[in-house]
């Protein structure tokens, strides 16, 4: 996961919400504040530019890790840290610090990502079936050639919120019996074989299942919510959160998660199980609704136009003695996430 769109303009690396994100972190001189998805580094010399702080940079993809050492070579005070935010906590310790100040987090694939054809996950342009953010693990091929019917159609219902999973999944179990997936638009071509064409719609058939299936490779949900709890124990009392997310089901999860974490959901600790009773609010939530990009800068940057904001502030309550996924509510995600991995 990365640091979010470009602009169409070639080499222009673009941080969508960058000014709000900014915003709601208020860094201020001496802090110590984690981007999460260093990517492109644009939130990373955003917050850079604003206060003198330090910044541990956190990515897993290794292409995101070199940029982030080209910058830490320009500005000490980057610290790069490679690895997953799901792993945040460890990360912050290994780094020297207990606490911290802010956490920014951003869940776009990358633009650097989709741009590469060799890296699989885009079928604007042909390339292997990858998606591999970290570069390791199962990718997509070994997905689409290798797990069962049900699983495929489990992926793109679960994650990818697809009408036509069941189908879709077994138009690609019948045509891998006579000639494995290789490619992202000879699966793409499938997908839209199997849906019977794009009949007057505005996006390809196969952009959900594309969705589901890199959500799927790189454990995206439980990454997210590992990340929040982290955030919930690293954060100081008055450390903000910020997270920037593209797609339904993560930024459902971010507003679950605070929404339990504020106390703003009225008889969750009764209905939910897993939810301590009378646990006092971790976080207090200074904007309810999320924040959308403006006309100006969708116009700017069109990729931006699915892009949520969502932040909090650290309360001086303890962690919850909680599960991660506790209250969040989302019916086979959790089954999902690491099956067959």
């Amino acid at each position: 996961m990365s640091s979010g769109p470009v602009s169409p303009h070639a080499g222009t690396h673009v941080p969508v919400l960058a000014e709000q994100v900014i915003h709601a972190l208020a860094p201020v001189d001496g802090a110590v504040m984690v981007d999460g998805t260093y990517g492109g580094g644009g939130y990373a010399r955003a917050a850079l530019a604003v206060a003198n702080i330090k910044l541990i940079a956190i990515d897993r993809d290794p292409e995101a890790m070199e940029r982030a050492w080209a910058h830490a070579g320009k500005d000490p005070r980057l610290v790069p840290a490679p690895g997953r935010f799901g792993e945040l906590e460890a990360i912050v310790r290994a780094a020297g610090h207990e606490q911290v100040d802010g956490v920014m987090l951003d869940l776009g694939v990358s633009s650097f990502q989709i741009d590469e054809a060799e890296r699989g996950f885009s079928f604007m342009r042909d390339g292997p079936l990858d998606m591999r953010m970290g570069q390791r693990g199962p990718s997509a091929a070994d997905a689409v050639n290798r797990l069962t019917e049900g699983e495929l159609a489990d992926i793109f219902h679960f994650l990818g919120e697809e009408p036509a999973a069941r189908r879709i999944a077994r138009f690609i179990v019948q045509r891998r019996r006579s000639k494995p997936f290789e490619t992202t638009l000879d699966l793409a071509d499938e997908i839209e074989r199997s849906v019977g064409g794009r009949r007057g719609k505005p996006t390809h058939p196969a952009t959900r299942s594309f969705q589901a299936l890199r959500m799927w490779v790189n454990e995206e949900t439980g990454e997210l919510v590992r990340a929040l709890a982290a955030c919930e124990r690293v954060l100081k009392p008055g450390g903000r959160l910020a997270i920037v997310t593209f797609h339904s089901i993560e930024d459902r999860i971010v507003k679950l998660f605070l929404r339990a974490r504020s106390g703003n959901d009225p008889g969750a600790s009764r209905h939910i199980p897993g939810l301590p009773h009378g646990a006092p609010p971790t976080f207090e939530l200074l904007q309810r609704k999320a924040t959308e990009p403006d006309a100006s800068e969708l116009a700017a940057n069109p990729r931006a136009r699915s892009a949520r904001l969502r932040w909090a502030l650290r309360t001086d309550a303890p962690p919850w003695n909680a599960a991660p996924e506790a209250g969040l509510r989302l019916p086979g995600l959790k089954q999902l996430e690491g099956a067959a991995q």
